[in-house]
């Protein structure tokens, strides 16, 4: 394969996402506690799980599914049954604290996107959520050097798999899917989107015993982040 153009993932592709969850809801729980509610570990969990079921339920397919600050609200006027604006934006900018605090790069992802970069292919970040929360973990990781586009669902208005997430990139790029490749951790949003549109594939950082086949199959499967310029280049 010789690209010009990647495409990657965000969440839990070029980070891990799960210390950065659990160290937000941490920090949103001690936020909790400073506003007097009065959440062990367990029960804060369950209210912030309200707020998610209901967003989740009822925003499911757009960018907003995936904010915090709406979580939290639906959450605290669950709880209260009143609407606690203060409360509820404390919580959110608690838990992206805490989530941004924590964000370390895959190891071989900041050489991986060095190496992209220097053999002049182009690299571009799409992603579902918002656009600001998005921005800020680019920043965050370091990252605003090393790519060359970022694409939230926010902006586009669908999530992947969605085409549009996969053609926009490239087209702002001037590149063809014949020449581009798709990486990313999420079998049912970024390989069966990518493929769906003619893109190359490449799985990292997936369940190892989720069954691929058919349009879920990528091209390529990698253990370690380092592995992608073996492939690309």
């Amino acid at each position: 394969m010789a690209a010009t153009a990647v495409l990657f993932d965000l969440d839990d592709t070029l980070y891990p996402y799960v210390p950065c969850r659990d160290a937000a809801l941490e920090a949103a729980h001690e936020t909790a506690r400073e506003l007097g509610y009065e959440f062990d570990r367990d029960a804060f969990d369950e209210f912030y799980q309200t707020g998610r079921r209901e967003v989740k339920r009822e925003l499911s397919g757009t960018a907003a599914t995936h904010e915090r600050f709406i979580y939290f609200k639906r959450a605290v006027e669950e709880h209260t049954g009143e609407p606690r604006a203060g409360d509820a934006l404390a919580l959110g900018e608690a838990f992206w604290e805490g989530y941004l605090e924590e964000m370390a790069l895959f190891p071989g992802a900041e050489a991986t996107l060095e190496t992209l970069q220097n053999e002049g292919i182009d690299v571009a970040v799409t992603t579902n959520l918002t656009t600001r929360i998005q921005l800020a973990k680019i920043e965050q990781l370091g990252l605003e050097d090393h790519i060359d586009l970022l694409l939230t669902s926010e902006e586009t208005g669908r999530e992947k798999p969605g085409s549009v997430m996969f053609t926009l990139p490239l087209a702002r790029l001037n590149r063809r899917v014949s020449e581009a490749v798709m990486v990313g951790d999420n079998v049912g949003a970024d390989i069966v989107g990518a493929n769906a549109v003619g893109l190359e594939t490449v799985l990292w950082n997936a369940d190892p015993d989720e069954p691929l086949e058919g349009r879920r199959k990528p091209d390529h499967r990698i253990d370690a982040f380092g592995e992608l310029t073996e492939l690309v280049l």
